[in-house]
């Protein structure tokens, strides 16, 4: 089921009486007053907003997602429904996993186990030696490689399944970051403003493509899937939202070196 949202065409992946699941489109806010880029203005309206009017039902707020971070973003329908769903995210029964493009070249998988410290800007930081922090682990395992050593013109990069088993504010942003891999794009944490076609694929213009082209100008961090306990039928419940568009195209232009 699709709609036409105020700018962009937002898929509903999940709807039933309980909750509703819909695939966040990059660069949109979930809420008012949660910005995490460039400020919102005051017009601009949030999601919830946005799918509650488009359905016609109050939507509570279960969990969000960065502005520049696309994929699956839930919504209960009822009091009952939200009560249920903020529990079992707080007590961290909800698997959620990320797709993320990092910088260079990572292989196997691991733990990554540090506290974040709240700083200026609306950022975090790893906490240091004997300094206290919110804890925070994030799982990661490598899926896939690109460039490296046979062809010096063209950066390395690695997609990265991340399933964060704590729920911290850019979490798994600052943890790729530690790895001393972030994310390809992630100003913030030490990636790049963002990603060009020549940065992908070094012959760019010699295959048809502007090698200035922008192809990604956020975060590269895609919510790709939850599985959750439903809350009425106790039944497991899996929801999953295929890549998103700018993401799918750096992919291919990545693959095609």
């Amino acid at each position: 089921m699709r709609y036409l949202g105020p700018s962009a065409v937002v898929e509903i992946l999940h709807q039933d009486d309980a909750l509703i699941a819909v695939s966040k489109p990059a660069g949109r806010i979930v809420i008012p007053g949660r910005v995490t880029g460039p400020t919102a203005p005051a017009s601009e309206v949030p999601l919830r907003d946005e799918v509650g009017a488009q359905i016609g039902r109050r939507l509570y707020v279960v969990h969000r997602l960065d502005r520049g971070t696309s994929g699956v973003l839930l919504f209960a329908l009822t009091e009952a429904a939200h009560r249920a769903l903020s529990m079992a995210f707080e007590r961290h029964d909800v698997d959620k996993r990320y797709w993320a493009l990092c910088q260079g070249t990572l292989v196997g998988g691991g733990e990554i186990d540090r506290a974040l410290v709240p700083i200026r800007g609306g950022k975090v930081r790893a906490a240091r030696p004997g300094e206290r922090g919110k804890p925070a682990a994030t799982g990661w395992r490598a899926l896939e490689r690109f460039g490296g050593r046979s062809d010096e013109r063209a950066g390395a990069f690695t997609a990265v399944e991340l399933r964060p088993r704590s729920g911290r504010l850019h979490q798994v942003r600052v943890h790729a970051a530690l790895l001393g891999h972030p994310l390809a794009v992630d100003p913030d944490y030490g990636g790049a403003d963002a990603l060009r076609a020549h940065d992908l694929l070094p012959e760019a213009g010699a295959a048809g493509t502007d090698p200035d082209e922008v192809v990604v100008a956020r975060t590269t961090l895609h919510a790709c899937q939850l599985r959750l306990r439903h809350p009425t039928t106790g039944a497991t419940l899996d929801i999953a939202a295929p890549l998103a568009a700018d993401l799918d195209r750096a992919v291919a232009l990545l693959r095609s070196r």
